[in-house]
């Protein structure tokens, strides 16, 4: 058997099973199905072509959420630029004719969670959102640790932050869940109101 098969077996028995893991992931950093769907093919093939630099052995998920995480940020400042420049040469085109040009560029909106009805036995579309509301740096860390199920140490190489700042923001992070999901937690009767415990 040649090198290159055993890449590709060890490949399709180490990497694949974490696709799944990888959209999610992806999804949670991208907010739209389809540039998930982008960000998980970019990963994939940047993942299959430095195969050779991945240990065997180690930790696949957390290797690919690494991957997955820097092509995100450099799709991220990419775009920026190309916000930038398009600005810089709409203003210069309104100058020279005189006429006020309105900026017509505009994001997407996030759409639906695709992901939301396979977790639906697990995780609703309430707590969905109430993760994807959280400030960036903590939304990492909880979908990182709680939702992946990353260790302490994988989350702080992946994310780049000592291993005590991720203890700091998952803490925060989940307080500010908790606090978004009492009202949510009350209906559906996970807990019982503040004053009604007394």
């Amino acid at each position: 058997m040649d090198r290159t098969t055993k890449d590709t077996q060890s490949f399709q028995r180490e990497a694949i099973p974490h696709l799944d893991a990888v959209y999610r992931f992806a999804s949670r950093l991208s907010g739209s199905p389809d540039a998930a769907e982008d960000l998980v093919q970019e990963t994939f093939l940047r993942a299959f072509r430095g195969w050779r630099q991945y240990t065997p052995g180690t930790n696949c998920k957390s290797w690919l959420f690494t991957i997955c995480r820097n092509v995100f940020l450099r799709g991220q400042e990419r775009s920026q630029r190309h916000d930038e420049i398009v600005e810089e040469n709409l203003a210069g085109e309104a100058g020279a004719t005189g006429v006020e040009v309105v900026n017509p560029l505009w994001r997407a909106t996030s759409e639906v969670d695709p992901e939301g009805a396979f977790f639906g036995s697990i995780v609703n579309d309430a707590i969905l959102a109430a993760i994807d509301a959280l400030p960036d740096d903590f939304r990492a860390v909880v979908v990182l640790c709680d939702v992946e199920g990353l260790s302490y140490n994988d989350t702080a190489a992946l994310v780049d932050v000592p291993v005590g700042t991720v203890k700091s923001r998952l803490f925060r992070g989940r307080r500010l869940l908790q606090t978004m999901l009492y009202d949510y937690a009350v209906e559906e009767g996970y807990i019982a109101r503040r004053e009604e415990r007394q």
